[in-house]
């Protein structure tokens, strides 16, 4: 996989990556290195090694360069979609063990909701709430966008816990997470959005605010930013 993959590298596209994933010093992304990958061509080589062994999965997530860690992700991904309950489980219990790799928001993004989120739709989810509370930005967002699983089946209850623990969040992909997940609860019952909102909105980050009211109308938009609810 990684011979496959490090001969579709780009060095022009590698630096752009770099930049655009801020991977400098005192960056979330510091250290990380880049094939110069796009995401789609990525995508392209699941079906190729979609049957590859789940040790050999684990061993490229651990590897130092973005891309080859978002391959890693896509194949759990496509191995819990097409697992039977014992499979799923091996590959929620890895990723899990394994999400120190998960390590930018892109590829939890690409696998939060299709892993975390089915395996404790039907149990326990205190673990959410536990990575909500973690010193750690990307179990943080995990907890986070976890729920858009749940939101997608109309149930926001976690999604709106999880949001009121993270309003005072410091860092800006936090407040890009709860404010994209609020809209996304939006887009299904306003009415829960804006019961929310109401209680929250003069003390959330702007950056979440605006995430979370995108796609309101523009004269309510303003209301919120001007604090005029």
């Amino acid at each position: 996989m990684q011979a496959a993959l490090r001969a579709l590298g780009d060095a022009a596209i590698a630096e752009h990556s770099a930049g655009f994933f801020k991977s400098g010093k005192g960056e979330y992304g510091e250290g990380d290195r880049f094939l110069g990958i796009r995401v789609p061509v990525i995508r392209k080589q699941v079906s190729r090694f979609r049957d590859a062994s789940l040790r050999s999965v684990l061993a490229l997530l651990r590897s130092q360069y973005h891309e080859e860690r978002m391959l890693a992700v896509l194949l759990l991904v496509e191995k819990y979609r097409r697992g039977d309950a014992a499979t799923k489980q091996r590959v929620f219990d890895s990723y899990l063990s394994h999400r120190s790799f998960v390590n930018n928001w892109d590829l939890v993004d690409s696998s939060a909701h299709l892993i975390v989120g089915p395996q404790l739709q039907d149990g326990d989810r205190n673990l959410l709430y536990e990575l909500a509370g973690s010193k750690s930005l990307w179990d943080r967002r995990i907890a986070m966008m976890a729920t858009f699983h749940y939101i997608r089946n109309q149930d926001f209850s976690d999604a709106l816990q999880i949001a009121a623990l993270l309003l005072d969040d410091e860092h800006d992909l936090i407040h890009k997470s709860v404010g994209w997940m609020l809209r996304e609860i939006g887009k299904r019952d306003r009415a829960v959005e804006e019961r929310f909102l109401e209680r929250h909105y003069r003390g959330m980050p702007r950056t979440m605010l605006r995430y979370a009211i995108e796609k309101f109308p523009a004269a309510r938009r303003k209301a919120y930013l001007h604090g005029k609810i």
